[in-house]
């Protein structure tokens, strides 16, 4: 009898979690679906709720030191561990491997559903908002040979110009010689006070402490939808950083589209009090930029290319050597997987998206008349 009425038990409260389960995958795709055909909810839902949330969330993560979002991953592939080991050893005890693989089974349906609402809620939502170059009112458009041969000379000129202002170690690679945290929050906050969206103050940036695991899937940062953190690669080449945990934390404000969040970082970057931000910014411009004008342009890329200041030249060394060690398998599937991810979430050119933000640096160049007479000088 009283065996009777514990399968009773664990039965009903399978059927409570695969039900509670659905209810959950269902607003998580009602919500995916209203933002993705009425946009206009996505910008409400980001501007009066996301936003405050998130600054009171981000205000609570931001005070612990560590990634709560890196260690809550190995928390939960430990308890899947766990789970896994504990539910073989029932079967093995006392039978009944049928219902003892449906109560994991509706256990695992329904912490799956929970994290997919919350990251619906943290960031699916606000890839349907209302684009950052929209309501900055910068419009970008395809770009020429010309556009870019023209770009391409400004950012090599101001790449070559802060070169000689940063820290370089003995084999000329450039170091930060100050921790790259409050500067990035400092750079999100004064670009705050141009553009209104980005208002506010920041949280630290955290590196992950197995930073190795993000070298290994090819990724340079990771932005926390369910701690709103902004989570960074502490191994990579050193130039790469500030323009890197600046993109994360753009994600922070609700941008999430990886062009955009690619532009803001360039902008806080170039706009920031230090040169080792200013040289981050200008030199992750000109790889994107260069790396376009070389598709379009070959001889006009080569010949921009050789005016490159050699002072430079180490840090494109070490950044290239950096991620060859990391090239393989591994990295080729989360590429597929990042760039599967992307595209489920409205962004069509998937990873390719990343490369998008020369359209925007093209439109800056254009419509900022200090640059252009620069340029021209």
């Amino acid at each position: 009898m009283k065996k009777s009425k514990k399968r009773q038990a664990v039965s009903s409260a399978c059927k409570y979690r695969f039900l509670a389960a659905l209810v959950f995958l269902l607003i998580s795709g009602n919500l995916l679906l209203v933002s993705t055909l009425i946009p206009e909810t996505a910008e409400w839902y980001s501007d009066r709720i996301y936003r405050p949330a998130a600054a009171a969330v981000s205000g609570l993560t931001g005070r612990v030191l560590f990634s709560l979002a890196e260690f809550g991953l190995y928390l939960l592939i430990l308890l899947l561990l766990f789970s896994v080991v504990y539910t073989i050893r029932k079967i093995i005890r006392n039978g009944s491997a049928g219902r003892r693989l449906l109560s994991w089974l509706s256990g695992i349906c329904l912490a799956a559903s929970l994290l997919a609402f919350f990251f619906m809620l943290g960031a699916g939502i606000n890839y349907h908002r209302v684009s950052f170059s929209e309501k900055a009112g910068i419009a970008a458009e395809p770009c020429t040979a010309e556009d870019l041969s023209r770009i391409c000379s400004w950012l090599t000129r101001e790449v070559n110009a802060r070169s000689t202002q940063v820290t370089r170690d003995e084999n000329g690679v450039m170091t930060l010689t100050r921790p790259e945290g409050p500067d990035a929050a400092a750079a999100m906050e004064n670009l705050g006070t141009v553009f209104p969206d980005l208002s506010g103050s920041y949280p630290m940036p955290k590196k992950v402490f197995f930073s190795q695991i993000l070298s290994s899937l090819d990724l340079t940062g990771i932005f926390s939808a369910f701690t709103i953190e902004a989570n960074y690669n502490g191994d990579i080449t050193p130039y790469n950083i500030p323009f890197t945990v600046c993109h994360e934390l753009s994600h922070l404000r609700g941008f999430m589209q990886e062009e955009e969040a690619n532009f803001i970082a360039f902008l806080a970057c170039i706009q920031s009090d230090q040169p080792d931000f200013q040289y981050s910014g200008y030199l992750s411009g000109w790889v994107y930029c260069m790396n376009a004008l070389y598709t379009a342009d070959h001889d006009t890329w080569s010949t921009i290319r050789s005016q490159l200041s050699p002072t430079a030249e180490p840090d494109l060394t070490a950044n290239r050597e950096f991620w060859a060690g990391y090239q393989g398998i591994l990295s080729e599937v989360s590429t597929q997987v990042n760039d599967t991810y992307l595209k489920i979430n409205g962004q069509s050119d998937g990873v390719l998206s990343y490369d998008r933000m020369v359209e925007l640096i093209a439109a800056y160049f254009r419509d900022n008349p200090a640059v252009s007479e620069g340029e021209q000088q």
